[in-house]
């Protein structure tokens, strides 16, 4: 190998390597799709039953869990949501006043795991979902590493053709017109689906008329740039182990600049040793 062609390889692969893969990529600031679907999730009437946790586990064909979804027991646990399972209720609080939270994507308006997915494999739809695309993940994780709550999980028990797993707002019921799930079997409205501007508008009306019932604060109106899944509650949001240091800046304006760095080593290192290789080789000739 001449020594202008692999300076040639090694700027070609830095040129393609910086490249952003979309908007998402850019950081550029992103208020969503028009008329976009969420979800307001309520803290003061959810009652910890775990129908959410069985809905979403049938329509999206997944493992029956080891514990029925009406031993209530697992809620002594703090869990996480995990390859097998989208969506997770916890308690918080003593015995005699808990609060109960729903846990799963909260499909981001500019979301971090876009942002970091250099090949793709995430893509913001205009309803508003946060879908992945298998076909075209390379397992390089970035994803887990860039969510700040700790959504995406791994499939580390499939030794062929693992995936990055995580609740999809349930987007092949959304094209059917059809309610997520979770929102469908909730018994006491807990949850609410509607577009994110209306949701919006429900939550600041609930706070206001019972303003000593709710903190005054909607979670992911703001967070992170702002969430599809929007959050109100009775107690302060990190008792019932929610980050509140998130700041407002979107993820990708925190994230897109340093991950975009590790697809760029990735490209440039075989294009390296593969020069050293051949200089190697024709020295000891």
């Amino acid at each position: 190998m001449q020594r202008r062609t692999f300076l040639g390889m090694l700027g070609a692969a830095c040129v393609g390597a910086s490249l952003p893969a979309g908007a998402e990529a850019a950081g550029k600031e992103f208020k969503g799709y028009p008329g976009s679907k969420g979800v307001l999730f309520d803290a003061t009437r959810c009652i910890g039953c775990r129908k959410c946790e069985a809905a979403c586990n049938k329509v999206n064909k997944l493992p029956e869990p080891e514990k029925k979804f009406d031993d209530l027991s697992v809620l002594d646990n703090k869990r996480r949501t995990d390859a097998k399972t989208f969506t997770v209720v916890n308690k918080y609080g003593g015995p005699k006043n808990p609060v109960f939270r729903k846990s799963q994507c909260n499909h981001c308006l500019e979301p971090a795991c876009a942002s970091a997915c250099f090949v793709k494999a995430f893509k913001k739809l205009p309803n508003g979902a946060v879908v992945y695309d298998e076909s075209v993940c390379v397992g390089c994780r970035y994803c887990m590493v860039a969510c700040p709550f700790e959504i995406p999980t791994y499939e580390y028990d499939e030794p062929l053709t693992p995936r990055v797993m995580k609740c999809t707002m349930c987007a092949p019921r959304l094209a059917e017109g059809k309610l997520p799930g979770c929102v469908e079997d909730c018994p006491k409205e807990a949850l609410v689906f509607g577009e994110r501007d209306e949701l919006i508008k429900i939550a600041r009306e609930r706070i206001r008329r019972n303003s000593d019932r709710y903190v005054d604060h909607i979670y992911g109106e703001d967070e992170m740039g702002g969430t599809r899944w929007l959050y109100i509650s009775g107690v302060p949001f990190k008792e019932i182990g929610m980050r509140e240091d998130l700041g407002t800046k979107s993820a990708p304006e925190l994230t897109a600049g340093a991950l975009a760095a590790v697809p760029m080593v990735a490209g440039l290192w075989p294009v390296l040793l593969g020069g050293i290789y051949a200089v190697s080789k024709r020295n000891s000739k």
